[in-house]
């Protein structure tokens, strides 16, 4: 009978033991939630040369291994992100496909001539509207990835450099879509003075092709900064190598520009060796707070 009274007795307490036992459990999460965020920031890896590091991996393959794994975790949620924001974008998509056929003069201008043509436009836009909204959490989760081998130092400018992602990268479809565009198309579609009626597949394919490329190209500033940040590169050689760059930029300028004329692949040329310029002086800036950190 006492064991019937002290279960009743236990059920009937059981809400106020919860009441009382939630607030010391959030306390305590959000205690160690702030410890573990405060080591995080506060740990220093072991630095160790690259040539140390690699013998290292080779004799001990295992540890390779587990940071493959790491890898997948964290690319696997960012696919799982990358999903739920492509289908938040169907909700807008349609007036996305509005405003990239402005440049052409409408959607109306299009013609479809496969039945399934239109799904697919959909579905492409959808696509890079939901990369484009998931950009900072895909940029948290390759830092997240390297941050615990980089110092306290890099970790902190490499969480404050994932907005500077998102900037650059709206910057490069910006470009694409307002100087780009309206350069190539009259050349594009007058071409021979032939009468083009653009089918919208490849249409939509050729615009967020473009905007999607010129908006990766745009954040090579950033990976600059990022490689000479943890020392792979230094500005002084970047600066030296300036001739051979330009090179290889008009290389890339070519293979990225829509049409063949001098005056497109300019437009594409003149903003990507700004912004080699512009890579050169973010390596010395991190080049320079590296060595102070080491002082």
């Amino acid at each position: 009978m006492r064991k019937f009274f002290r279960a009743l007795l236990r059920i009937l307490l059981a809400p106020f033991r919860f009441i009382f036992w939630l607030p010391r459990g959030i306390a305590r999460w959000f205690s160690a939630t702030a410890t573990n965020i405060r080591e995080f920031f506060t740990e220093e890896p072991e630095d160790a040369p690259l040539p140390d590091a690699f013998a290292k991996t080779i004799e001990n393959p295992m540890g390779l291994l587990e940071h493959v794994n790491a890898l997948r975790r964290h690319l696997l949620r960012a696919v799982l992100f990358l999903a739920i924001t492509t289908a938040i974008s169907f909700i807008f998509a349609r007036q996305l496909i509005d405003l990239l056929a402005e440049p052409i003069g409408g959607i109306d201008k299009l013609q479809a001539i496969d039945v399934t043509e239109p799904i697919g436009v959909f579905m492409r836009v959808a696509l890079l509207s939901g990369f484009s909204l998931a950009l900072p959490y895909i940029a948290f989760e390759l830092w997240m990835f390297a941050a615990p081998g980089l110092s306290r130092r890099s970790r902190i400018s490499g969480l404050l450099a994932i907005p500077a992602v998102v900037v650059f990268f709206a910057a490069g479809m910006a470009f694409a879509f307002f100087v780009m565009l309206p350069q190539a198309l009259p050349f594009l579609l007058g071409f021979l003075g032939m009468s083009t009626v653009p089918r919208p597949s490849s249409y939509i394919s050729f615009t967020t092709g473009l905007l999607f490329w010129i908006g990766v190209a745009f954040e090579f500033p950033l990976v600059i900064f990022v490689l000479a940040e943890i020392g792979l590169i230094k500005a002084r050689a970047l600066a030296q190598q300036w001739r051979l760059a330009v090179v290889a930029i008009a290389i890339l300028a070519a293979a990225i520009t829509p049409t063949v004329d001098p005056v497109n692949m300019a437009l594409v040329m003149g903003p990507m060796i700004l912004l080699y310029f512009l890579s050169i002086g973010l390596a010395y800036l991190a080049q320079r707070g590296r060595a102070q950190a080491e002082i």
